[in-house]
């Protein structure tokens, strides 16, 4: 009797919690993320209790058969080895940072083909995080980026859900692919308006050119020397002598190295970097280049007589059949921040999805945001989806359990998931109840000592994030093998 109430008691401690992962390690982002910024490190953290004990709830695809039409496409590309499936996944600063969505895309890829990377911002140059396959370098003038948290409505916000914008042709943004099996044969270019900004590059060329520079000229003070004499010997004016050394009086001391203010040049060498455009084909959205082998880079130079650039996103695919898992997240953002422009739905048919995944929710519980504002936004959402993909089939997430400023319980994402699940049906959308699945928020403290909980009971750590796309990909999949059995 004693050992069976032992093991309730145990069992009962290991239930209480599940949920986030944490670190000590903040990812930058210049573009001032505050409550959502993704963690990643968990080297300050002691993991008492073993993840593998980690026993999700009920951890099935509710409402699957708004899910068809992207099972029968799925089932088309595993049968006949031909075609592309797409996914798009759409949330917040986990998404942005490819950390769910890089599980999701290796694990859907390893079963059902490799077609490409998919969607691809260069964040880097925007000043925040960037997604770990994909490097960014630019050179030349710096441009200025807006998330859709913050930005008006005269910005141009489209796929990516950042403007990032130059009013200056000196620049050159080059795309490396780190990870040789996302090597590429067709980049695709988003555009505002789908304007032909910029021309792409494979090759650079570099030569030796000669400039003139200013010639730098000093005078030290010798014994006797005052500041009136050294200025008539070099034929400048007092004023302009004091100027270039930042002198407030006409003191000087024997010894000083002084600057002469001069404009007199001198011949340097430097080495010239100059890239070779090619021509792109224009696309249904946007500008797109196709190569006939794979390419592991690619720059982004102006196209001349161009004034203002802007640019939305590149989409990176190769010749194969299979799935591409395309991420679309931005840090902080809400459903609103999303609604808030059309270019962002109009843009989004590029990416040609046959599965539409929304995992929105945490930031709005911060805003304390009721449920009934928060499904008005998500059926904005959902609608403006359907109209420019009908084909697409559409999942919910709800959001992951979470404390409020760490101690407060997060009433808004229960309010939130009960009433996804509710009006499933009747939108026409599967959901994946993610805060039952952890367990809800009366699983925090175990979650958190399982590794997979951040200290500020909001974010999840690389651990955290990896073990939920494990697990939807496992419910996922679920769904699909019973679809299958019914063929």
């Amino acid at each position: 009797m004693n050992k069976w109430l032992v093991y309730i008691v145990v069992l009962s401690g290991i239930l209480t919690a599940q949920g986030q992962v944490d670190s000590t390690k903040q990812i930058l982002d210049s573009i001032r993320v505050a409550k959502d910024s993704v963690i990643v490190s968990s080297d300050s953290i002691d993991f008492p209790l073993d993840v593998s004990n980690f026993e999700p709830f009920n951890n099935v695809v509710l409402n699957e058969t708004a899910l068809e039409i992207f099972f029968q496409k799925l089932l088309d590309l595993q049968q006949n080895k031909r075609k592309k499936v797409r996914i798009v996944h759409l949330g917040d600063s986990h998404i942005q940072a490819d950390l769910f969505t890089a599980m999701m895309r290796k694990r859907m890829q390893s079963i059902f083909g490799n077609a490409g990377f998919g969607f691809t911002f260069p964040y880097s140059v925007a000043n925040t995080n960037n997604s770990a396959p994909i490097r960014y370098h630019a050179s030349g003038v710096s441009f200025t980026a807006v998330r859709n948290l913050f930005a008006d409505t005269s910005k141009p916000v489209g796929l990516s859900g950042i403007a990032l914008q130059s009013k200056s042709s000196n620049f050159a943004i080059q795309l490396q692919v780190k990870d040789p099996q996302y090597y590429f044969t067709k980049v695709q270019l988003i555009t505002p308006q789908n304007q032909n900004l910029f021309s792409l590059s494979f090759e650079e060329k570099k030569e030796l050119i000669t400039i003139a520079v200013p010639k730098k000229i000093t005078h030290q003070v010798k014994s006797g020397e005052v500041l009136g004499s050294i200025a008539e010997k070099y034929g400048v004016t007092l004023k302009q002598l004091k100027k270039a050394n930042s002198l407030k009086n006409d003191f000087i001391r024997d010894g000083k190295l002084l600057t002469i203010p001069s404009k007199q040049t001198k011949p340097q060498s430097i080495v010239k970097t100059s890239y070779v455009p090619v021509a792109l084909e224009s696309a249904f959205i946007g500008y797109q280049y196709k190569a006939s082998k794979p390419l592991d880079q690619v720059t982004l130079i102006p196209n001349e007589g161009k004034l203002d650039f802007a640019l939305n996103g590149i989409v990176l695919e190769n010749d194969a059949a299979g799935v591409i898992y395309s991420g679309i997240g931005v840090n902080g953002a809400k459903c609103s921040d999303y609604n808030k422009f059309p270019m962002f739905f109009e843009q989004l048919p590029v990416l040609e999805a046959d599965l539409v995944i929304i995992s929105l929710g945490t930031n709005e519980s911060f805003d304390r945001q009721e449920a009934l504002v928060y499904m008005n936004q998500l059926q904005t959402m959902l609608n403006a989806i359907k109209n420019q993909l009908p084909n697409a089939a559409i999942l919910v997430t709800t959001p992951p359990p979470s404390l409020l400023h760490r101690k407060e319980q997060n009433s808004y994402i229960e309010s939130y998931s009960q009433t996804i699940r509710n009006q499933a049906q009747e939108s026409q959308y599967a959901v994946w109840d993610l805060l039952a699945i952890f367990g809800g928020n009366k699983n925090i403290q175990l979650n958190t000592r399982m590794g997979l909980l951040a200290k500020d009971k909001v974010h999840y750590s690389k651990l955290g994030y990896e073990k939920q796309a494990e697990l939807f990909f496992e419910a996922l999949m679920q769904s699909f093998e019973l679809y299958k059995s019914t063929k």
